[in-house]
């Protein structure tokens, strides 16, 4: 007799990755005695040193605990709960938690199946193997200048691509869109990886370093250690990579800091003030590197610290969304009105280039196909809009979750 501990979906290779966003999990009683009784259980968790944590409960909610009691039918039939991680408590690796079902009388395990709390983390705290795997699929997927990360670099240029991405109420969430197609590409690479973010109004010396994201010599040139994945990087034809030296160690860029951005739409105000986040932080964010590719939209996706730093502003939006309770895309405060504002920054729109070739003046060209799916979602889907990206979490009655989550910024319905 065992129980099978069915959880939501899984990847080709059977496992299972969670956010503190709960997902229902089935559990059945496998080849129970003919005549046996029903069987109470206790379904809790067993973590590793510096592990995940999970939390379980009947129904979908923030208000997770560490174990359940439940009764499973010895029919076999299924009872449905739901896990997820818990906050403040994520994965290094898969399998540093499992998910656990014991008969409550005699404590004997009836199952076990593991997971990994998969989080976007603060990359100045990663691990050095967190680090590691991190750089390893990012240089894979640039693949000498060949490979999916030029796609990136394509969707990110000046023209009618420029308009899309930047300059109207779609920045924001055209680069979530932009960030969750990345990340899911690392993770056909290595399932393990997240996407890390640079909080870019802290000091980071563990990301701006020779291990990490590199240092930039007198020339521009930045250097990396022996051994380093990024060495062989090469961005539209050019060996390594170009960056300005006004980004150090303990340095601390002059722009407004996450607290001040956080406030920048006022005590009631909505998504229309918050947007102005674009110019400061996120603009001098670019330009506090003092040069090279990072500070020019039509480059910056040349360097790999890109990704990071809008990272961070994606971030700081969830932050705010999840402070001022603001999920719903029905929600006037969620998204800027569309009046005034063109083609793609527009509630309804489809995003490009996920839903591929448009009419001028939108772009002609799609880069890289349809949004890159997840085996743990079925949303955003392949051509999302703009409002599809706004409640990222599920947190809406009846919406599904993205698969992402940030360290910081917590579930809650």
């Amino acid at each position: 007799m065992h129980v099978e501990i069915d959880i939501a979906t899984n990847d080709p290779q059977n496992r299972v990755f969670l956010t503190w966003r709960p997902v229902e999990a089935l559990l059945r009683l496998v080849d129970a005695p003919a005549g046996s009784p029903d069987i109470d259980v206790t379904v809790s968790s067993t973590t590793r040193a510096n592990g995940g944590r999970v939390v379980f409960a009947d129904t979908l909610t923030h208000q997770g605990q560490p174990s359940l009691a439940i009764t499973l039918p010895a029919t076999g039939a299924p009872i449905a709960i739901f896990v997820g991680g818990e906050f403040q408590a994520p994965s290094s690796t898969y399998g540093d938690v499992a998910v656990e079902v014991r008969e409550a009388a005699s404590n004997q395990m009836l199952g076990s199946r593991p997971v990994m709390v998969r989080i976007r983390k603060n990359a100045n705290n990663l691990s050095s193997m967190e680090r590691d795997r991190f750089l390893a699929a990012l240089a894979s997927l640039n693949g000498l200048g060949n490979g999916p990360y030029r796609d990136f670099r394509d969707m990110h240029v000046a023209g009618a691509p420029d308009a899309e991405a930047h300059g109207g109420p779609g920045f924001l969430p055209w680069h979530r869109t932009y960030l969750l197609d990345f990340e899911r590409e690392l993770q056909v690479l290595d399932a393990e990886v997240s996407l890390p973010y640079w909080r870019f109004d802290q000091a980071a010396p563990n990301v701006f370093n020779r291990s990490f994201m590199g240092v930039p010599n007198s020339l521009g040139q930045v250097q990396f250690s022996a051994g380093h994945a990024l060495l062989s990087w090469v961005a539209q034809g050019s060996a390594g990579i170009v960056r300005g030296r006004g980004v150090g160690p303990q340095t601390v860029p002059a722009l407004f800091s996450e607290t001040q951005t956080l406030a920048l739409a006022g005590a009631n105000g909505g998504f229309s003030g918050f947007r102005a986040m674009q110019g400061n932080p996120h603009g001098l964010a670019h330009t506090s590197h003092q040069g090279g590719w990072i500070g020019i939209p039509s480059t910056a996706p040349r360097d790999p610290i890109f990704f990071l730093l809008h990272c961070n502003v994606d971030r700081l939006w969830a932050k705010w969304q999840w402070i001022r309770g603001i999920h719903d895309p029905a929600n006037p405060k969620a998204f800027t009105p569309s009046a005034g504002f063109p083609a793609g920054h527009r509630l309804a729109d489809q995003l490009w280039p996920w839903c591929g070739p448009l009419q001028p003046p939108r772009p002609t060209t799609a880069p890289g196909g349809p949004l890159a799916a997840s085996p743990m979602t079925g949303v955003p889907g392949g051509t999302p809009r703009i409002r599809d990206m706004i409640d990222y979490l599920g947190t809406m009655p009846g919406a599904a979750h993205h698969d992402f989550a940030y360290d910081d910024v917590p579930f809650q319905i």
